[in-house]
């Protein structure tokens, strides 16, 4: 099936279209491909509360133990080369880069949508396409990885439709997460004082295949919440809002 792209609006206030102005909606939503994943699936409330009214519930902090690896992981990589089964070779380059994208106008939908937000790394394959990757510290669940999928479709949107001022980088013709899976320790038991241990393990591609007719669908779900009047409920499951919830039935 051919990819499907949403539809991109070159810019804000008003365009022309089979020769006559279109006036373009009043509403922009700019949105964190980070918030993809985890913030859409556990609360739309938090969700929308983020993005329309720009308040944003407290991050969960990773142990820093994750955030060294993959300082490290990032330090080593980036620049070298990638050989890896089922991926072509390449370097890994373009760290943390911030990217964003023209406005997008969605089928059905009265407001447009920015997508902003600062990718792990870029594959520069040998033969002059790129790779969007997301590093990961740890194995990754299954059921995870259409979820990073969003983030990484993202991403990808971006670099191929940037907005003004950013760089064009494309075409991209791979997704995916490169995973370093500690699964041994090492330390040299010879009595140095500067012995160092050390943790090792593979590191493995996770192919993410790209739809973009899914990643379409997606944006719209999005977008139709963030349209209505009101946040919708919480989630049950949601322990920010079981605490405002309780703090407002308690006056606390």
């Amino acid at each position: 099936m051919k990819d499907r792209v949403p539809n991109v609006v070159p810019g804000e206030g008003s365009r022309v279209a089979a020769g006559r102005r279109v006036e373009l909606p009043s509403r922009i939503f700019t949105l964190s491909p980070s918030s993809f994943a985890f913030l859409w699936e556990e609360c739309r409330r938090c969700f929308y509360l983020q993005v329309a009214s720009k308040f944003q519930r407290p991050r969960s902090i990773m142990p820093k133990i994750f955030t060294v690896i993959d300082g490290q992981m990032k330090t080593c990589l980036t620049g070298n080369r990638i050989d890896l089964p089922d991926l072509p070779g390449g370097v890994l380059g373009h760290p943390e880069l911030w990217v964003e994208s023209t406005p997008i106008l969605l089928p059905g939908r009265t407001a447009t949508c920015i997508l902003r937000g600062r990718l792990d790394n870029l594959i520069a394959f040998d033969d002059r396409t790129y790779g969007v990757v997301d590093r990961k510290t740890c194995s990754t669940k299954d059921e995870h990885v259409p979820l990073y999928g969003r983030q990484l479709h993202a991403y990808a949107y971006c670099l191929e439709h940037p907005a003004p001022g950013k760089a064009l980088i494309g075409p991209v013709s791979r997704l995916g997460l490169l995973v370093f899976e500690p699964d041994g320790f090492t330390y040299p038991v010879d009595g140095s004082a500067a012995a160092k241990a050390a943790l090792m393990g593979p590191v493995s591609w996770i192919e993410v295949p790209r739809d973009y007719e899914a990643f379409l669908a997606f944006l719209c779900d999005v977008v139709a919440v963030l349209e209505q009047p009101q946040p919708p409920p919480g989630s049950p499951a949601c322990e920010w809002c079981r605490y405002r919830d309780t703090s407002r039935r308690t006056g606390l």
